[in-house]
């Protein structure tokens, strides 16, 4: 049985997924979680309805990270998106957790604050995510500023992490010019091919982004 990724192609956490089967050629089948029926069965095998989920055989794996790992542990390519160092493997799992914290999480509020019934938005939430998303935007430029990628010399866990959630974040709210080091990095995650490709297949859900998609990338 081939492996089957739960997940959507507009999902930025379903992106950081899709870019390590592509990074390795990975044979797998993608269930649209757009059609009920595949709905439903993501329900009965994770009743969070958190997508992506990957099942293997009679193996569920939940959370995007790990899927990765289970990837590199049990399916390995010739790219290994966590470094066999011990040191850069602690690296490259800390800078994941900053993307997605630090970068995804604050960005994914303005999103679902903008689907929200007018009456129940949160600004201030809303203002708390702004001010931690130009820390991290900071925080993030001085670290590119002799860099490629995120860890080491060598695309990894990390990238994954950081394509996906600097592309969405800069169209929640753009990455200023004055950071030329982070939108660099940004740009040389857009024309890696693996998120090339997964971008591609996203682009048909486009009109989705709430906050209204910028006509650029």
């Amino acid at each position: 049985m081939s492996l089957e990724l739960f997940a959507h192609p507009f999902s930025s956490y379903c992106q950081k997924a899709l870019i390590a089967f592509y990074e390795n050629d990975t044979p797998f089948t993608l269930r649209m979680v757009e059609d009920p029926k595949v709905t439903e069965e993501l329900a009965a095998l994770w009743p969070m309805k958190r997508f992506p989920i990957l099942r293997d055989g009679g193996r569920v794996v939940l959370e995007t990270s790990i899927i990765i790992e289970y990837l590199q542990i049990h399916h390995p390519g010739p790219v290994k998106l966590i470094p066999d160092d011990l040191d850069l493997a602690l690296e490259v799992r800390m800078l994941d957790r900053v993307f997605d914290n630090y970068v995804m999480t604050p960005q994914g509020k303005f999103t679902f604050n903008a689907l929200r019934p007018a009456e129940d938005r949160d600004p201030y939430g809303v203002e708390e995510a702004r001010r931690m998303l130009e820390t991290s935007y900071a925080w993030l430029d001085a670290r590119m500023a002799a860099r490629t990628w995120a860890v080491g010399d060598s695309f990894s866990l990390a990238d994954c992490a950081a394509a996906p959630s600097l592309f969405y974040a800069d169209w929640t709210h753009p990455i200023p010019d004055s950071l030329r080091h982070l939108k660099a990095y940004r740009a040389r995650l857009l024309a890696r091919p693996s998120f090339a490709r997964a971008l591609e297949e996203a682009r048909p859900y486009r009109h989705y982004f709430p906050l209204g998609a910028p006509d650029r990338d």
